[in-house]
């Protein structure tokens, strides 16, 4: 019977240590999570009290505790509210003591993470007095696999995972623009390719700009405009800029402000005009911003038209539904004149490997100076992974699944049919053999 039970655990423990090289998903589900919440239940009070995120007894336990001659009250240990596993972790739920605040489970994270024998531990404050910690059972961006269900809206998108296990979402109408910066071979292009393929599904105007001719052509049956050069460019983002001249027009006319008017019912963006009147929404790609603005003229008139368009469409072009994807190696002031204004107008900074902290410091310099060094420190083999900042300072590493040539261009072959007709557009459109459909003309002003 004993050899039976040695047998046994032979080959649990030879099963486990397999599935923990070859598939650390099934090793978490089957035996990871069950040994991490036990390892959270048995160690919490000593953990918390090693890594220093105790608070002593309250002034009148320790009176009394005097009064009476007994030894002093121990340290008192942050309440755990609830213990919950999750597909790649486990989530504490911590109750702080007052004297306590979220910096200092932020500073132990590393702690944390060895005495807890996780991947990763990261916080976040739920609300004054409560706080979240993840632990990341092992380390989903070493292979990333998106969740078999994933949230999908209008202009809502899954792009990567995050490195807690969750999913990093684009959202124009929470984030309008975006800078994507990165060196050659970091993933930058992987990245464009998963959000070309995502949004062709959806009903947006797909608009590109490829200086370099070569990574937005082929995705050419879905876009409603393309331009290969900077002289097509200049005029297509003139364009633009003519278009959403006009879609504030109609915006305008359709306000009717009075007195007895319903706050609802007015207008300010294009989400507040009636459904018939509404333009279909356009999402500008730029595929490397340097070959658009980078000149060798010290005043060429054609580079400050493009950057003056761009600029305009960075600060007004959300309300017309216009949101711009600017994608280069480097996006600092050595491009021109003006690129510093563009630049602060793109609320989205993502960063994969690049080269030097200069770079990085283009991204994020006003945000994070961990954000800085974090993104300094991916590896040449991990491409696809990059560093997202946020105007409040957090940031978050992500990990772009693996998006071949092909399966992009699949999508924007299969979801051609929806490749809107933008009139303002039209001499740009590429020449294909499909017919597109009509989208919602702009009216004009009266």
């Amino acid at each position: 019977m004993g050899e039976l039970l040695g047998i046994v655990l032979a080959v649990l423990v030879g099963l486990a240590l397999l599935l923990r090289w070859r598939r650390p998903v099934w090793y978490w589900l089957s035996f990871g999570v069950t040994l991490a919440m036990l390892r959270v239940r048995f160690r919490y009070a000593t953990t918390m009290e090693a890594c220093r995120l105790t608070m002593p007894a309250s002034r009148m336990r320790r009176a009394v505790a005097r009064w009476a001659g007994k030894p002093v009250p121990p340290q008192r240990v942050p309440r755990l509210l609830w213990i919950r596993p999750t597909r790649t972790g486990v989530r504490l739920r911590i109750r702080l003591w007052p004297g306590q605040d979220a910096f200092e489970f932020s500073a132990a994270s590393d702690r944390l993470r060895h005495s807890f024998a996780v991947h990763q531990v990261t916080s976040r404050e739920i609300k004054p007095g409560v706080i979240e910690l993840t632990l990341t059972g092992y380390d989903v961006l070493k292979r990333v696999q998106m969740p078999a269900t994933v949230e999908r809206d209008v202009l809502k998108i899954p792009v990567a995972l995050v490195e807690d296990g969750t999913v990093h979402y684009r959202d124009y109408r929470e984030v309008p623009h975006s800078v994507t910066v990165g060196a050659t071979m970091s993933g930058k292009s992987v990245t464009q390719r998963t959000v070309i393929k995502e949004l062709a599904a959806q009903h947006v105007a797909l608009v590109g700009i490829d200086c370099k001719k070569i990574e937005l052509g082929p995705f050419a049956r879905r876009f409603s405009a393309l331009a290969d050069n900077p002289d097509d460019a200049m005029e297509l983002l003139e364009a633009l800029v003519a278009r959403m001249e006009g879609i504030y027009d109609v915006i305008r006319i359709e306000q009717r402000i009075s007195a007895d008017t319903p706050d609802g019912e007015i207008a300010a963006n294009i989400w507040d005009l009636p459904v018939h009147l509404r333009p279909v929404p356009i999402v500008v790609t730029i595929d490397e911003i340097a070959e658009l603005t980078l000149s060798t003229k010290k005043n060429d008139p054609r580079r400050d038209r493009i950057v003056k368009a761009l600029v305009r469409l960075a600060q007004l072009g959300r309300a017309a539904g216009i949101f711009l994807d600017i994608y280069g190696q480097r996006f600092g002031s050595e491009l021109g004149d003006g690129i510093t204004m563009l630049r602060a107008q793109l609320t989205g900074r993502m960063v994969h490997r690049v080269n030097d902290e200069s770079t990085a410091k283009m991204a994020f310099g006003d945000i994070s100076p961990h954000a800085v060094f974090a993104a300094t420190q991916i590896p040449n083999d991990r491409r696809g992974m990059a560093i997202v900042g946020y105007s409040t300072g957090e940031w978050v590493r992500i990990r772009t699944p693996h998006t071949s040539m092909r399966r992009a261009v699949s999508a924007c072959n299969r979801h051609a049919d929806l490749t809107p007709d933008l009139p303002e557009l039209a001499r740009f459109r590429p020449l294909l053999d499909h017919a597109p459909i009509e989208a919602p003309a702009v009216a004009q002003a009266a």
